[in-house]
């Protein structure tokens, strides 16, 4: 295994924290692609890492969640301001739809991230319905909530499931 690749998915799992912190200070597009592009190069020294022992497998799966959980909250914001980016006006940007969403979002990549590495694919179809069956009422309300949930759901969860596939790389 990588020693390099374990140092910078941990890293990746630190900025992903610092950004989320630096939230308000940071350009959403940009945090998004910075942790993005990170996970990438752990992916590439991931994809060529050997056998690995039972504690760098361990090692790899705790940072490969911490990299999910909080490297998501930077990579969802930055999709949802995405359109903005290229002078799209209105759309699901307004923050107020959704509240409590980053928790919520915390969770499920920790969910996910979970499910996928327990080898238990099907906990991501409990992860979205009780997600899904909570904001209901919300979602069916509004259609700029619906596609604000939508598209951060599926920007959250990809992220998730990349840094496990990490981690699965990782472990050899």
């Amino acid at each position: 295994m990588s020693v390099a690749a374990l140092l910078l998915l941990g890293l990746t799992g630190a900025v992903g924290l610092g950004m989320s912190f630096l939230e308000e200070r940071l350009p959403p597009r940009a945090s998004a692609a910075g942790v993005a592009a990170l996970l990438a190069v752990v992916a590439a020294l991931a994809w060529g890492a050997g056998e690995s022992s039972d504690a760098t497998v361990q090692v790899a799966t705790v940072l490969a969640v911490l990299a999910a959980v909080s490297g998501g909250g930077p990579v969802a914001t930055g999709v949802l301001h995405a359109p903005a980016a290229v002078g799209v006006t209105g759309g699901p940007q307004d923050p107020e739809i959704l509240r409590g969403g980053a928790w919520i979002g915390v969770l499920e990549r920790a969910a996910i991230a979970g499910t996928l590495l327990a080898g238990w694919p099907e906990g991501l179809a409990v992860v979205f319905a009780v997600k899904g069956l909570g904001r209901f009422s919300e979602l069916r309300a509004s259609s700029a909530a619906a596609e604000r949930f939508i598209v951060g759901t599926l920007a959250s969860a990809l992220w998730a499931a990349a840094c496990a596939g990490v981690a699965v790389l990782l472990r050899g």
